[in-house]
């Protein structure tokens, strides 16, 4: 047996398809049902009623077989009369003279058979004319009735259940009717309207959208008043309002949505994303639809012509000529169709609900071919809601919200509430703002190297509003965060100078802007593609430091403009990274009267024109880093308060013009690593003012005694060269205190390094060397010594002489540590 429960599933399916049944679709239905009635009733009759009575005629003609019934026609129409006049049925001894005779003046004896059977003679008779002699068309006519309306029938449920389109149609009345009933429905609108409402003040109410019926509440609308005009970088939160619906009834009135709700709309958002892409590929439910309308219309036609020309065969008096004279004494009989003057009517009445279902399917027709029904604009769901952002749709999924439309407007208003992203990203909001607690946030504070107190979220679906409650955050980092917009909210951060941007995109509102104009010091931003860079960067006064990481061109104008970087007038530090520059920008030299860092990180493009370095007169820091130099450009020398310069990663070869670096006479730090370099000029010794100097990574193989003359050098990197060995000038360098030779091929040491008593760390490690000098205990304020990698047998007892030295800080291998006296491991390892 078939369950209950299926034959329940299959009733309540149809109704949830009415959702997509116009007006007209909904009256052909009725019609549909008043002509099936039309051919029940005629079956009826036909089953429970006689179909036709027989009584024996004469010929009229008998050359031509004609029954004369015109006696039974005059008679009929007065049917007391013609009841009286007839005779009753004659037996076989009086019956009427045989047709093929001839005149007879007075009866005659016929030659019937005599069984006394005369009922079931004429129920023969009666049987045989109705299938002989009554035209098809009357005998058959509740039948036709009944196959033709269950083909209109399912012809207008036809792409209903063709595969399809069915699946798009449930898939989408399931859609409606969880976005129709979903609580974010009733108070997405009022949430955003919600919070344009603390922005802006004094928005003016309108009239109720419409009144709908008892069984739903009044839909009410209120316009926002129009944002005011920012500059365009900045991007307002459009203003909405409330639709109320059944729900508010239902539903207590909170602010916010509980954790479980919240994730059921989101996914109910993903699922509309998803089928709106899906149905809007192509327009199969719309070319349905007109092939079912036009194949109505066919039907409709075809009916109303054969119907028209068949029913004049509907005869009340039939004739009929049997082979039944030796049975009957009779062949000839006129009959009575019984029902034939109700099945005229029925027949004309039945044409009349043809025509009118006919007139709507051509009106049908008319609407698909002469409206625009391949796009669906919510140009006054915008209008009366205040949501700016809804986007207008097409194809399949225009055509099916045109249907929406004609049963209930509300539903594609309502609708168009998971289309807009205003409501999407409130919902999202509402989520964070659940699951970021304050003190969830509090917990993720921490020192960042400039020793700012930072927030970094990463990977979140938007900003929490319980950000801004974390007052004492000094940094702000965000990475890969969709949809960021700042509120005014972050004039609660009091203590906030550094916001970090990592392929995150941020929009402000204007109050917030105003905000960090006059707050910001720090700015960093890592971007993928110019266009998300921020324009609202450039009107940050306050702004000290500016990093950008990204495919920057030269080609600014296509993409970003960097000339309004003048603006920042306090702008002290810049830094271009994984950059593709082959000039110094002109806005950077707009930038010389009070820019002090500039770091160019190139993503290996040669930078070809620098002539404009020697504008950027008050520079003190220059990192031009995978620029593809060849030599040290000329125009650093020009740069008379320089201090540091960065060379990193380059192409360099030879530092022969090192000698013009004598006219930058602040230089104290300067960075060659990282290049081809093969030798040291001997007039470094002119650089007396340089303190730091990074030759690691290069193919030095000896080192001129006329370094080690630079005598104010504190940090010396010699690393991961060729070095073979170290000349005893070294000992020249009383101020070292940072020393690294390791990664090199030396095997010995001189005595002389020993006497740079400020030296605090030794990297010798990588090397060749097989003993160390005891003259090491004279390094008593070394931290740091690193001999791994070496051919050591033994460590010198006079290590323990370096009071400052822990086991934390000495890297050798775990046998030679072990060789050591018990009594200076023990020293070792007391903190």
């Amino acid at each position: 047996m078939i369950p209950v429960t299926e034959f329940k599933q299959f009733t309540d399916q149809q109704p949830a398809f009415r959702v997509l049944k116009p007006w007209w679709d909904v009256f052909t239905e009725y019609i549909c049902v008043s002509m099936l009635m039309i051919g029940v009733f005629g079956c009826t009759l036909q089953v429970t009623q006689d179909k036709i009575i027989c009584l024996p005629s004469h010929v009229s003609d008998p050359s031509r077989g004609e029954i004369d019934c015109q006696q039974f026609k005059d008679r009929s129409q007065n049917a007391s009369a013609s009841v009286r006049s007839l005779s009753p049925l004659p037996s076989p001894s009086s019956a009427p003279p045989h047709p093929g005779a001839g005149p007879q003046e007075g009866p005659r004896e016929m030659s019937g058979l005599k069984n006394n059977l005369d009922i079931q003679q004429y129920s023969f008779i009666n049987q045989v004319c109705y299938e002989q002699a009554l035209h098809w068309y009357a005998k058959y006519f509740p039948y036709l009735v009944v196959i033709h309306t269950l083909i209109f029938m399912i012809c207008s449920s036809f792409w209903f259940k063709f595969p399809g389109t069915s699946s798009k149609l449930e898939h989408f009345i399931s859609i409606l009717g969880k976005c129709f009933d979903s609580p974010w429905t009733t108070r997405a609108i009022s949430e955003v309207s919600g919070e344009a409402q603390e922005d802006q003040n004094g928005w003016e109410k309108m009239k109720d959208l419409a009144t709908l019926s008892k069984s739903r509440l009044n839909v009410s609308n209120v316009d926002a008043s129009p944002a005011g005009d920012d500059t365009a970088s900045l991007v307002h939160s459009p203003s909405v309002r409330s639709i109320p619906d059944k729900m508010v009834a239902d539903k207590p009135n909170v602010s916010l949505m509980d954790k479980k709700e919240g994730e059921q709309t989101k996914a109910l958002f993903e699922k509309v994303k998803k089928f709106r892409l899906h149905v809007e590929e192509g327009d199969i439910l719309y070319t349905m639809y007109v092939r079912q309308t036009v194949l109505k219309v066919f039907k409709f036609v075809l009916i109303i012509v054969y119907n028209a020309a068949l029913v004049p065969n509907i005869h009340i008096i039939v004739p009929c000529t049997l082979a039944v004279e030796d049975m009957t004494g009779y062949d000839s009989f006129c009959c009575n169709h019984t029902k034939a003057h109700l099945f005229s009517k029925l027949a004309i009445c039945y044409i009349c609900f043809v025509g009118v279902y006919g007139m709507v399917c051509l009106y049908t027709l008319y609407w698909l071919f002469y409206r625009p029904l391949k796009e669906y604009s919510f140009e006054y769901v915008r209008q009366e809601t205040g949501i700016n952002d809804i986007p207008d749709v097409k194809n399949d999924f225009a055509f099916m919200l045109h249907l929406i439309d004609q049963y209930d407007s509300l539903y594609s208003k309502r609708f168009a509430v998971f289309l807009s992203e205003v409501s999407e990203s409130k919902l999202r909001q509402l989520n964070l703002n659940h699951e970021w607690t304050v003190d969830k946030l509090r917990e993720k504070l921490q020192k960042n190297s400039q020793n700012r107190l930072e927030m970094h979220l990463f990977m979140l679906s938007g900003l929490p509003d319980t950000v801004f409650e974390v007052t004492e955050v000094e940094s702000l980092k965000l990475e890969l965060l969709n949809d960021v917009t700042i509120p005014p909210m972050v004039s609660q951060l009091a203590c906030l100078e550094e916001l970090t941007l990592l392929n995150c995109p941020v929009r402000l509102q204007l109050p917030a802007l105003t905000y960090l104009r006059n707050h910001l010091k720090v700015l960093r931003i890592k971007f993928d593609d110019m266009r998300q860079v921020p324009l609202w960067m450039y009107t940050l006064r306050s702004l000290e430091e500016l990093h950008l990481v990204g495919p920057l061109t030269q080609d600014l104008s296509r993409n970003v403009s960097l000339d309004t970087l003048k603006e920042l007038r306090n702008l002290k530090i810049l830094t271009l990274a994984k950059s593709n520059l082959s000039k110094v920008p002109q806005s950077v030299v707009d930038l010389a009267g009070h820019l002090h860092r500039l770091c160019i990180y190139n993503d290996g493009t040669k930078l070809l024109t620098l002539n404009n370095l020697k504008k950027l007169f008050n520079l003190a820091q220059l990192e031009l880093v995978h620029c593809d130099l060849q030599r040290i450009p000329h125009a650093v020398f020009s740069l008379t308060n320089l201090q540091e310069l960065d060379l990193k990663e380059n192409h360099l070869t030879s530092i022969e013009e090192i000698l013009s670096f004598q006219h930058c006479r602040r230089l104290t730090c300067l960075k060659l690593w990282h290049n081809s370099i093969a030798s040291i000029p001997e007039h470094i010794k002119k650089l007396k003012s340089l303190e730091r100097l990074y030759l690691s990574r290069n193919r030095i193989e000896t080192l001129p005694p006329q370094l080690f003359l630079c005598t104010r050098l504190r940090h010396l990197d010699l690393s991961h060269n060729h070095i073979r060995s170290i000349p005893p000038e070294v000992g020249v360098l009383q101020n070292l205190q940072y020393f690294s030779a390791s990664g090199n091929s030396l095997d010995s040491l001189p005595d002389e390094l020993f006497f740079c008593k400020k030296l605090r760390t030794l990297k010798l490690g990588q090397n060749n060397l097989t003993a160390l000098s005891p003259k090491v205990g004279n390094l008593t304020q070394l931290t740091k010594l690193d001999l791994k990698g070496n051919h050591l047998e033994v460590l010198p007892l006079e290590i323990s002489d370096c009071s400052s030295l822990r086991l934390s800080g000495l890297l050798v291998e775990d046998n030679l540590f072990d060789l050591l006296p018990a009594e200076i491991q023990q020293q070792l390892k007391n903190e």
